[in-house]
């Protein structure tokens, strides 16, 4: 004590900073950073001064010209004639929409597979195994190439629907035509619409506005139960009501805007109407769901794993059948392991998104850092706006992913 108060009363001098356990630390980082933004500092001046002597200026202005590229598919008005910061956009679009759909489906399969692959039924283990074995070994450029090469190849082309003796028929009712140009599928129509507010489609956010409404009387709806079985030791029958509450606002919003599907059709030498899915978003969809699916099922076979058996054989005594047991004892407590690393995957898909060039999908990577690199010669402004939209976006999914981590990791006493 009384050596580390006369420490504490020492004047300060700079040789402390470096031989003061205290300041040592902090020292260092400081040094460090400074000599971080000394070397960042200098790139970016050499970068300017090297632009300079090519004749050319860093700026943005690029983004305001004309594209003159046409981009499909794309989820907002677009033309060649819009802007290059509007194809951005559209890429941006893309990009998200592939990956939030190759996430669900690379989930949905990896969870399936991860707890077929403990089943007891030799059969079903092995295949999974050969799943998860094959798919993940091999690179998702060429599963992705390998669908698209199917898509175009094996599938008929839309001449093959006509006739009277068709050598290929509609599903579904004929509702869903699958040809060599994509598959097209019925799309929601409506006869008395509310219009739009700019870019903004007032009738699908009406019905994203239901089913979140729907989802509040809902989350009432089960803490009510809830509290009625902490209180009662009885929990109610909810879910005629969670049926009403989903089902009577959705239908009476539909009814209302005059909902309908509108079927695609073939007309002249193509089907006409309905949604198209086109070859490069199918190839790009289903090369990396079920590529990363063979990572995520792995994941949670590690996470099932980990769980003690003492937990089945309670279920078990409990007379909890086997998928309940799986679904209501074992999953929830294997979260916890099973979404970190399930967050790389998501981020991996994401990114893995700039493959669709490969298949002529017109992403972000395909548009803002293809063709408008092209067509401009603004490669470094256009890279950084793409780097940042990359790290963005993964900084928002990661986020996204750790809070509901930090939700479903178990809580300590």
């Amino acid at each position: 004590m009384a050596v580390k108060s006369a420490a504490s009363r020492e004047p300060f001098h700079l040789s402390m900073l470096f031989n003061d356990t205290r300041y040592r630390a902090r020292s260092i980082q400081v040094i460090a950073f400074i000599l971080l933004v000394l070397a960042a500092a200098w790139l970016v001046d050499n970068t300017i001064h090297n632009l300079a002597a090519l004749g050319k200026n860093f700026s943005f202005g690029f983004l305001w010209s004309t594209a003159g590229y046409d981009i499909s598919p794309h989820a907002i008005e677009y033309s060649s004639t819009s802007t290059h910061a509007r194809a951005a956009v559209v890429g941006l679009l893309n990009t998200l929409i592939v990956a939030a759909m190759a996430c669900v489906t690379a989930t949905v399969l990896g969870v399936l597979a991860g707890v077929l692959r403990l089943s007891n039924n030799w059969i079903v283990a092995r295949l999974m195994t050969v799943y998860v074995e094959s798919f993940r070994n091999v690179p998702a450029l060429l599963w992705i190439v390998v669908v698209a090469a199917i898509m175009s190849e094996a599938m008929p082309t839309p001449s093959a629907f006509r006739g009277e003796n068709p050598t290929a028929s509609m599903m579904l009712w004929g509702s869903v035509a699958v040809t060599n140009r994509g598959i097209y599928l019925p799309v929601p129509d409506f006869s008395r619409s509310l219009g739009a507010f700019g870019e903004l489609d007032l009738n699908y956010t009406a019905i994203l506005g239901t089913v979140a409404l729907s989802l509040v009387l809902h989350r009432s709806l089960v803490k009510r139960a809830q509290s009625i079985q902490s209180a009662s030791g009885q929990r109610p029958a909810t879910w005629w009501k969670t049926l009403l509450v989903f089902a009577l606002p959705m239908i009476t919003l539909l009814y209302a805007l005059g909902f309908h599907l509108e079927y695609p059709a073939l007309k002249g030498l193509n089907f006409t109407g309905g949604l198209l899915l086109r070859n490069s978003f199918i190839a790009l969809w289903i090369g990396l769901s079920v590529y990363s699916g063979a990572f995520i099922a792995e994941n949670v076979r590690s996470g099932i794993l980990a769980i003690s058996s003492g937990q089945t054989e309670a279920a078990h005594a409990l007379g909890l059948s086997p998928s309940r047991t799986m679904r209501l004892v074992i999953l929830p407590q294997a979260l916890r392991i099973i979404v970190p690393p399930l967050i790389s995957q998501y981020l991996d898909i994401t990114k893995n998104t700039s493959l669709g060039l490969a298949v002529g999908y017109m992403d972000l990577r395909s548009t803002l850092g293809g063709i408008t690199i092209n067509q401009t010669g603004r490669e470094l402004e256009a890279m950084l706006l793409m780097t940042l939209i990359y790290v963005s976006i993964s900084l928002i999914i990661s986020g996204v992913m750790n809070l509901y981590n930090s939700r479903v990791r178990l809580q300590e006493r």
